[in-house]
């Protein structure tokens, strides 16, 4: 099997590379190709990329290259872990609303605007090459931000492609944790879109413990969201930590005001990891990569990845079409839910009707979502302004005229297709 990971300088690529050692026997990669446009990355997260894989004992080829058509030529699974204009872009995501009154992060939002406006061309003219050169029925797997955007710009445009968070997995860890048992025995079962979504359901061997693990550490988890206990228990439900940014919008966005931004903090981490990679002697992740985000990633690639190429069946939670799971969504929307994954790709299971206050705000974001991937391909302003328009964050005319004439200026040299269109 040959696995291309495109935008290989990530510094989350160890977290992968220590995911493909656990599962090699499962998973029999005869090639893995990091690819980056970033010279100094190649060679610092390559180099240490190299040093893990020969003290796991490796029997395979690692290649690190800059060229795309190399790396995906031949290539079974392309996953996509990339940062169009790098964590600058990213600070423009989180500062640029702040300047209007509006909450900035980068998925959410006009942030999470920004960012799918010059993400969505760049991840399509890779998955072009993917559809020329990679093996037949090759898949690729999308963790680059804003998932749910990017994958339905993906499935729109045929490719073979399923989105992947690690939302899921990571409130599978932590709450497998407060119950004492090992992960494998929990299965969280949510609901909703990506970085928009509610567990209704944490069963264990089975059987749904939900209200028990509520009861017993209800506190504990509203925290870890963000948000009240009260409000937990009334909806019912555990939402994921990216629904404090709707639920408590006015005390999030005080706090935005008077803090650093979060993108401020993860370039001094990242700066921090690379020169941890640069030393000869690591031969294995540090534990500051856990403060960068993305726990768990690795499991959750490398489980899927497993999960595609052996055909399974395992349930995984992942960002495909909606195709009548949850009522009131359109077919086309893509949902982020739990779904038996196989060789043909991921098939979601049975979900019960979503309450109201749930699929409400669903509906919202997804007409977002739909908009946001037509002005990201269309370089239309108007219809990024309808994006806005639609987002229960923006919803206001004149803020969502003036958020998308800030955000095509910051990002300029990201949006070729919006200045040609301007230009006309």
């Amino acid at each position: 099997m040959k696995i291309a990971v495109i935008g290989g300088g990530s510094t989350y690529t160890p977290e992968l590379v220590s995911g493909l050692s656990r599962e090699r026997d499962r998973i029999d990669v005869s090639e893995l190709v990091l690819q980056d446009i970033d010279p100094e990355r190649r060679e610092v997260v390559g180099g240490l990329a190299q040093r893990m894989l020969d003290r796991q004992g490796y029997q395979g080829w690692l290649e690190i290259t800059d060229d795309l058509d190399r790396a995906v030529e031949g290539a079974d699974f392309v996953l996509i872990q990339i940062r169009v204009g790098g964590q600058q872009a990213r600070l423009s995501d989180e500062t640029v609303p702040l300047a209007c009154g509006c909450i900035g992060q980068e998925t959410t939002g006009a942030g999470g605007l920004g960012k799918a406006l010059r993400t969505v061309p760049v991840v399509l003219g890779i998955a072009d090459r993917v559809r020329e050169r990679a093996a037949d029925g090759a898949w690729i797997v999308d963790f680059t931000n804003p998932v749910g955007i990017v994958t339905r710009s993906l499935l729109d445009h045929g490719h073979r492609a399923i989105g992947l968070c690690n939302v899921a997995i990571g409130f599978q860890r932590s709450l497998a944790r407060m119950l004492g048992v090992e992960p494998a025995r929990v299965q969280v079962d949510q609901v909703g879109l990506n970085h928009l979504s509610w567990v209704r359901q944490v069963r264990l061997d089975g059987e749904d413990v939900i209200a028990d693990l509520m009861s017993a550490h209800g506190d504990e988890i509203a925290q870890q969201s963000g948000l009240a206990r009260r409000l937990l228990d009334e909806l019912g439900v555990i939402p994921s930590y990216y629904l404090h940014y709707f639920y408590s919008h006015d005390a999030v966005l005080a706090q935005q005001l008077d803090g650093m931004p979060r993108a401020t903090t993860v370039a001094e981490i990242e700066r921090e990891l690379l020169d941890l990679y640069r030393d000869p002697k690591l031969v294995e992740k540090p534990p500051l990569l856990e403060q960068r985000g993305g726990a768990f990633y690795s499991e959750a690639a490398i489980g899927l990845v497993g999960a595609l190429a052996a055909d399974t069946g395992e349930p995984h939670v992942v960002d495909v079409r909606n195709n009548g799971t949850v009522e009131g969504l359109a077919a086309d929307d893509v949902i982020e839910v739990l779904a038996e994954v196989g060789s043909g790709g991921a098939k979601p299971l049975p979900q019960p009707p979503v309450a109201p206050e749930l699929l409400g705000l669903m509906q919202h974001v997804s007409a977002y979502e739909r908009l946001a991937a037509q002005a990201a391909v269309s370089g239309d302003p108007a219809v990024a302004r309808k994006a806005l328009l639609t987002h229960p964050l923006i919803g206001q005319h004149p803020l969502s005229e003036d958020l998308v004439d800030r955000l095509l200026e910051a990002d300029a040299a990201h949006l070729p297709q919006f200045h040609a269109e301007i230009g006309k």
